[in-house]
C-alpha cells in the first residue's frame, strides 16, 4: 500500500509511505511559503520515488487546529487529489500527529500557539489515546491538567508519521465533500461577526 501524507497546518510537511515505511519525507518550518512551496514539493516526491499520484491508494491529511490559511491549502490539495482521482482520504489532527514524537514520559502534552494567552492543546500517552481532548484553551487552564510526568511537545521535529498512519489506516475515509479544517475555534471575521450582532 501507498500512501500520501499531507500536512500544511503549521509546517510543510509531505511524505510517501510505501508498505508502511516512509520513501520520502520533506519537512519545513517555513510556513511563510507554505503555499508556493507545496506544488513543487508534491511533485519531487513523486519524481525522487519514481511514482504517479494514481499509485497512491489514500491520502492522509492533517486539517487543523493551526494556522486557518495553511490549514485550508493542504485540505483543498486533498480534496482535489481525492475527488478527481476517487483516493480515499482520512484526515488527521495536528496535534495527535504531534503526541508521536517519542519521549521518556508516560504523556505528551501537545501546544500549538494560538496567541494571547490561547493554545491549541491535547494530552496523548504512548498509545495516541486522549488523556485530555483537543481545545482552543488557555494554556493556564490546560496547565491544571497536566498528568504526572509528562513532555511538552510543541513542535513537528521528531515526529513519527509512521506511528499515526498505523493506528488510523484502516479508519473509515471521508467523502472529499465533507472533509473541513478542524480550526477548534471561530474566525476571526466570525468572531467580528458575532461581536455586531450582540
Amino acid at each position: 500500500m501507498r500512501y500520501l501524507f499531507i500536512d500544511t497546518s503549521n509546517n510543510l510537511i509531505i511524505s510517501i509511505l510505501e508498505n508502511n515505511k516512509e520513501i520520502y519525507c520533506f519537512n519545513s518550518h517555513e510556513t511563510n511559503q507554505t503555499s508556493a512551496q507545496v506544488m513543487p514539493v508534491l511533485d519531487e516526491a513523486f519524481t525522487k520515488t519514481n511514482l504517479n499520484i494514481r499509485d497512491i491508494d489514500k491520502i492522509f491529511v492533517v486539517n487543523g487546529p493551526g494556522s486557518f490559511t495553511g490549514i485550508r491549502v493542504g485540505v483543498t490539495i486533498a480534496k482535489t487529489i481525492g475527488f478527481c482521482l476517487n483516493i480515499p482520504i482520512i484526515p488527521l489532527s495536528e496535534l495527535e500527529l504531534l503526541a508521536t514524537t517519542n519521549t521518556d514520559t508516560d504523556y505528551n502534552v501537545c501546544l500549538i500557539d494560538a496567541r494571547r494567552g490561547y493554545v491549541y492543546g491535547a494530552i496523548y500517552d504512548k498509545n495516541l489515546d486522549s488523556y485530555f481532548n483537543e481545545q482552543h484553551i488557555l494554556l493556564s487552564d490546560l496547565e491544571k491538567e497536566y498528568p504526572n510526568n509528562y513532555t511538552i511537545i510543541n513542535t513537528t521535529d521528531k515526529i513519527d508519521i509512521v506511528k499515526i498512519i498505523k493506528k488510523h489506516e484502516n479508519d473509515e475515509p471521508i467523502n472529499p465533500h465533507t472533509l473541513k479544517p478542524n480550526y477548534l475555534k471561530k474566525t476571526e471575521a466570525e468572531e467580528n461577526l458575532d461581536a455586531k450582532r450582540s
